[in-house]
């Protein structure tokens, strides 16, 4: 585990506490983990980012690095959520962008978290629809709420309708969003309109 950031309104006692994080091809501090982490501290969500070893790795020697095992991946999970249990006394939420939010989803009730939010959920591989990575989905217990884009080459709304999810799991759908929640111009709404409304509902979410 690398460096974290720490993300929240000055002066303010959060709401909640979210780890992020990232997905498999960009780092904690990318334009859309920064954007949202900003919005989430305006809504009073303090949101603590952190990198997996491979990532942590690049920054050293700029160099390509697939990601770590799982193993690995989830393990360094545990670690971070130990480690940030023992300083928050509100509500811990655990989550991530794509990958970051499929490693958490893994541990999610193991670790007892509070909730759990995932931001472009890959429910398979892109191309890979008969290779569904929902398994777990379907029994998990913590409250989760999954942002997702209409047309997410890794899980559109029409896939997704087919999958069994756990009761626990609230699935919010952006118009026409794609992975990274950017919609087609022809939906009438921008880039940003969808992250303010993502920012939206995890902040409703983790409220409750």
């Amino acid at each position: 585990m690398s460096q974290a950031a720490l993300t929240s309104q000055t002066g303010q006692i959060p709401q909640a506490t979210l780890i992020l994080a990232h997905g498999a091809g960009a780092p904690m501090d990318s334009a859309f983990m920064q954007g949202m982490a900003e919005l989430l501290a305006a809504r009073g969500v303090s949101v603590l980012r952190f990198e997996f070893p491979y990532m942590a790795a690049r920054r050293v020697d700029g160099g390509k690095r697939p990601p770590n095992p799982q193993a690995q991946l989830l393990e360094c999970w545990r670690q971070m959520y130990a480690a940030v249990r023992t300083q928050v006394s509100g509500p811990l939420a655990i989550g991530g962008k794509s990958m970051g939010g499929r490693m958490a989803s893994l541990l999610a009730d193991e670790l007892q978290a509070d909730a759990l939010v995932c931001l472009g959920y890959p429910f398979h591989a892109v191309g890979k629809q008969d290779k569904p990575r929902v398994a777990h989905l379907a029994e998990l217990r913590t409250p989760t709420l999954i942002v997702q884009g209409e047309r997410d080459a890794m899980g559109n709304r029409q896939t997704v309708a087919g999958y069994t999810l756990a009761p626990s799991i609230q699935l919010h759908w952006l118009a026409a969003g794609d992975h990274d929640l950017k919609p087609l111009k022809a939906s009438g709404f921008s880039h940003e309109q969808h992250l303010q409304a993502a920012a939206d509902a995890v902040a409703a979410f983790l409220a409750r």
